[in-house]
Formats: structure tokens, C-alpha cells, sequence
């Protein structure tokens, strides 16, 4: 998506949001009505002109679709395109997220695409990839699972300012970028020590020492804010439909032995207690003081709640090398505190199938699983879905909290950052004792490229620009 189209926002390096496609933006006294402005001479890949009626068309087929996006244009009033470079947005009420959900980082992100492509239904796949981003898609060259490229758009215009994050001057210096798909990570590493290829996105753990080793070859953390490890509930069955059982799992489990086990070295690792991630604004670990490492606790609590020894189905997924080694861990410790444990392995696809089920674990269904999060998609209550505790509306696991789903919405009209920060203390004190899933701790990973690659950005996702090949 950061290849072939651009945003109106953007966050920084110090993930703050900064204009991107816009000009300039403004709010009026009332706090309900926003003008935004965009930069001149921005086009299509097919030389349209960039509008502000694409730009309108475009946020209501992304909000349609995303978690922060959807709260958004559940506000507004009405959309007005007052002339060619100039839109309003009024909301029926103010708004504290304004910004922060059009400058969302990751998915979903608010990309941006003309008109006539972002009138495709929501619900709907697009078919046609124009955007107005620094690269064009070469469709004519696209292999499926083999192959994808991208071309220099040689109209794009690049902000004047030095490119920090995902904002700033997004300045092309390769014209052509191969995407090649090589499933196995150790070809993956050869080829690039053999100089067939000049970036590896993610290097296996384990193969990091042979890229050190390379003389020709570079082996760094270029997406620093990392990722975390979470253990999701199901909360609408046994046993997890029981808070007390799931507050036992958040305080009977060792974040340490699951980050060994599957990240090894700790240079890569941190533990973190926070449900938004380590090193950000929100950061807290309000509830969790005596939690996440107390097993003795865990096993009273397991007893205390009246566990009646229906069995934790636990999915787990083999085919991902950084979660195949979770589940087994989980098992483990559940079993440590006194639940009975049906593992049952599979492969990430038909994890995401059976994670939409809300059938009967033992018929089908499930009551747990492991995966990980993009830092940045989880640093605040409203991008952060498995905080969300609307009951049917909520993503799988289901989760019917009104405290939390009162305590979030709170959050989203909260215009004080003082004030989000104590509401977002209140929020982490709640899924301490009504968890709708477990945070596990804190990664990086490693990104290789050959040293005749420079300009390689730190970012928080992979992206291309700003890079040159000698």
C-alpha cells in the first residue's frame, strides 16, 4: 500500500502526526467542523489531478471497513468539497481522535485513491490499483506469489521536508523494485550473501549470525517500535467465558519463557506488562503490578473460580515461524495451573477460519489462540481491537464489557492528553481483571540488505523510498 499510494497524514519519527498529502489543516471554534487543504500538483498515476472529492470518497470506503474509522464517520454530518484542493469534514459533536485516526499508521490504513476506484463497495476487493504514492504498480509484470513490481512515478512530488517515519519527503531514487517471494528463510539468506538479491524484509532469528557475518551484507532493527505477542479469549464458552479463569491466565503466565522460546536472543526481546506497547505516550501498567509471572496465585485463583475442568482448546499455528512456538509454551503453563490443555495444530489460514467460528470448542470451535501485533497498531483503546468489549460488535473472542467499552469511548472524545493518559491507566486496570486477551511481551526483528544499498530508514512498516543501489 505505501508503495503506490500516499495519505493525508502522517506520523514522524517521534509518532506524532504530521501533514502528508495536506497542506495545512484547521478546526473550527466549536471543535466540530475540520477544513483540510492539499498540496498542490499532486496526481494520479493515470495524470488525474488529485481531489478533494476523491479524498472524501476514499475515507468513507476506509471507514467503512476500520476499527478507528468506523467510530470516526459514525460522527460526521456531513462531507462538503468546498473547491478542487479544499474539504470539510463536520462532525455532530467534537471529536478527540480527529487526527490520530487519519494519520493511522497501519491496518487499516487511510489510503487514499480516486474517486471512481473508492466507490467500489467496501465489502468489495478493488480491481484497479491507481494511487498518487511514489511507486506505480506494473500489473503487466505481476506474478502471483512469485513476483510483484513496482515502477518510479515520475510525477510524484515529494514533501520538502527530510522523510522521518512515514512522513515527511517520501524521495524515489531506484526506478524499478522487484518484490521476490521466497518462502524458505535460509534461501532467503543465501541468496542475499550471494548477492542475488538486496533486501531480506525479516531474517529468521537463528540466521541473523550468518548475515552478521557477511561482509557484504548489513543485519539491523529498522522498524523499532517492534511487535507484540498476545493470547486471545474466547469469552463466549467454557472456561473463558468465566472472567476469574481468565484473570488466573494473566497471572499465572511468564511473558519471559514465551519470548525465549520463540525469539531466543533477549537483545531482540523485552518483557512489558503494558497493553499499549512499551516506550509509547500510553504506556502503563496500572493493575499488572502483582500479575503476569505469579503462578502460585494463578493456580488458587484456578481453584477459587470453580474450574470444572472443561478443556482449553488451544490453536496453534505451524507454519508461522515466530507464533509455532507459543502455543506449545501456553500449554504448559495452563497446564502448570490447573486446566486441562487439547492442542490442536494447524496452519495460520485456517487458524483465521476457525477463529471466526463461535461454535463449541469441543465441536469445532475454540477457546484460544496466539498471535502478534504491529506496535503501532495498538497505541491507543480505539485502533487497539482486542480492547474492544462490544459484545457481538467486538473482533473474534466477543468479548461484553460495558465498563470497558464506556471506559474507551471516554478516551475518544477526550481532547486533554493528561486526561487520555488517566483514562488509558483506567483501561489497562480493567483488562487486568476482565482480560479480553494477554499481552506477552515485546519484539523487534531484523532486516537484512547489502552494503551497496544506502538510505534504508527506520519506519514503522518496510518502505522504500529515500534508498539508493550503487
Amino acid at each position: 500500500g505505501y508503495m503506490i499510494y500516499d495519505t493525508l497524514l502522517a506520523l514522524d519519527a517521534n509518532m506524532k502526526p504530521q501533514p502528508q498529502m495536506l497542506d495545512n489543516y484547521s478546526v473550527s471554534a466549536d471543535q466540530k467542523t475540520w477544513t483540510f487543504k492539499l498540496r498542490e500538483g499532486q496526481l494520479w498515476h493515470d495524470g488525474a489531478p488529485v481531489t478533494s472529492e476523491d479524498c472524501i470518497a476514499s475515507l468513507k470506503r476506509w471507514g467503512a471497513r476500520d476499527v478507528m474509522g468506523q467510530k470516526l464517520i459514525s460522527l460526521v454530518d456531513s462531507w462538503a468539497a468546498v473547491d478542487p484542493l479544499t474539504f470539510t469534514m463536520t462532525l455532530k459533536q467534537p471529536y478527540g481522535l480527529v487526527i490520530d485516526t487519519l494519520a493511522k499508521p497501519s491496518s487499516n490504513v487511510p489510503f487514499m485513491m480516486p474517486k471512481r476506484v473508492a466507490e467500489t463497495d467496501p465489502l468489495k476487493q478493488i480491481s484497479d490499483a491507481t494511487g498518487s504514492g511514489p511507486y506505480v504498480f506494473d500489473k503487466a509484470n505481476w506474478k502471483p506469489g512469485d513476483k510483484t513490481v513496482y515502477l518510479k512515478n515520475k510525477t510524484y512530488k515529494p514533501r520538502p521536508e527530510p522523510a522521518s517515519n512515514l512522513a515527511g519527503g517520501k524521495v524515489v531514487k531506484i526506478d524499478r523494485i522487484e518484490w521476490i517471494w521466497i518462502a524458505d528463510a535460509l534461501t532467503q539468506v543465501n541468496a542475499i550473501i550471494n548477492d542475488e538479491i538486496d533486501y531480506v524484509q525479516t531474517v529468521a532469528y537463528d540466521l541473523v549470525p550468518l548475515v552478521a557475518k557477511d561482509p557484504g551484507s548489513t543485519a539491523r532493527i529498522v522498524i523499532p517500535q517492534g511487535r507484540q505477542f498476545t493470547f486471545r479469549f474466547n469469552t463466549i464458552h467454557k472456561p473463558f467465558d468465566n472472567p476469574k479463569l481468565r484473570e488466573a491466565v494473566a497471572t499465572g503466565f511468564s511473558q519471559r519463557e514465551f519470548l525465549e522460546a520463540s525469539i531466543g536472543n533477549p537483545d531482540w526481546f523485552k518483557e512489558c506488562k503494558s497493553v499499549f506497547p512499551c516506550g509509547t505516550p500510553l504506556e502503563s501498567t496500572k493493575g499488572w503490578e502483582d500479575k503476569l509471572g505469579n503462578m502460585k496465585k494463578a493456580q488458587a485463583m484456578v481453584k477459587e473460580a470453580g474450574y470444572d475442568g472443561t478443556p482449553i482448546v488451544l490453536l496453534q499455528s505451524t507454519d508461522n515461524k515466530s507464533l509455532v512456538n507459543l502455543a506449545p509454551v501456553a500449554k504448559v503453563q495452563l497446564e502448570q495451573m490447573g486446566f486441562k490443555v487439547d492442542l490442536q495444530a494447524m496452519d495460520w489460514q485456517s487458524v483465521v477460519a476457525r477463529r471466526a467460528k463461535k461454535d463449541v470448542p469441543a465441536q469445532g470451535g475454540w477457546s484460544a489462540f496466539l498471535t502478534s501485533w504491529g506496535a503501532v497498531d495498538i497505541l491507543n483503546p480505539v485502533a487497539h481491537s482486542f480492547l474492544n468489549a462490544s459484545c457481538e460488535k467486538a473482533s473474534f473472542g466477543w468479548p461484553c464489557d460495558a465498563e470497558m467499552e464506556k471506559l474507551r469511548d471516554a478516551f475518544a472524545f477526550e481532547t486533554d492528553p493528561a486526561k487520555q493518559k488517566a483514562l488509558a491507566d483506567a483501561i489497562t486496570a480493567r483488562n487486568a481483571v476482565m482480560p479480553t486477551y494477554i499481552q506477552l511481551g515485546q519484539y523487534v526483528e531484523t532486516t537484512a540488505y547489502r552494503k551497496t544499498v544506502t538510505g534504508v530508514l527506520e519506519a514503522a512498516t518496510t518502505i522504500m523510498w529515500n534508498i539508493e543501489k550503487k
